[in-house]
């Protein structure tokens, strides 16, 4: 039964026939605008949800967890993004603050990681967060919570069709990481 199923898996396409080049060369030094322009780039090509990530956490106990959500703002900061800290992500947020959140773009054949510690920011931040969503109904929410994750590393990967596919991982202030 397992052998048509990983058949049928290998016979999906990877990547669309015509993928962007990207030379971290000619990249700018600071990772936050880089990622400004990938996502400028997603969003002309059509990608749906393009500020959608999925963030890594893991508890006390050492097992991870991942969901999808939605980045909030990049600013001095960090990256931000938010939930309740009753949820589970919460729950893992507080008991193990590091978290790693990647973005995927497969039309551009992009990807781009953010890993580091993550701190909460302040309550107003928080509830102004919840007052802008866009299903805001006046109402408050004393577990919200808006996070901000400092990354120690951000990887930028390039798919490219002949298999040489394009790492470039660099530090927040964009100086090579190994």
């Amino acid at each position: 039964m397992s052998e048509p199923f990983r058949r049928q898996l290998r016979a999906l396409p990877d990547f669309p026939d015509t993928l962007p080049g990207f030379d971290p060369e000619g990249a700018p030094t600071d990772p936050a605008e880089l990622f400004r322009h990938w996502l400028g780039e997603a969003l002309a090509a059509g990608e749906r949800q393009p500020h959608a990530c999925s963030l890594a956490t893991a508890g006390g106990d050492g097992k991870p967890s991942s969901r999808m959500l939605i980045l909030k703002n990049i600013d001095d900061d960090g990256w931000h993004f938010a939930t309740s800290r009753t949820s589970r992500k919460g729950r893992e947020l507080s008991a193990n603050p590091h978290a790693a959140m990647t973005f995927y773009w497969p039309s551009q054949g992009r990807q781009v990681r953010v890993a580091g510690a993550v701190v909460e920011l302040s309550a107003e931040a928080s509830a102004q967060d919840w007052a802008e969503r866009p299903r805001a109904d006046g109402s408050t929410n004393p577990h919200w919570q808006l996070y901000a994750l400092r990354p120690a590393e951000i990887e930028f990967w390039q798919a490219s069709n002949d298999g040489n596919h394009v790492r470039h991982r660099v530090a927040p202030d964009g100086s090579p990481l190994g």
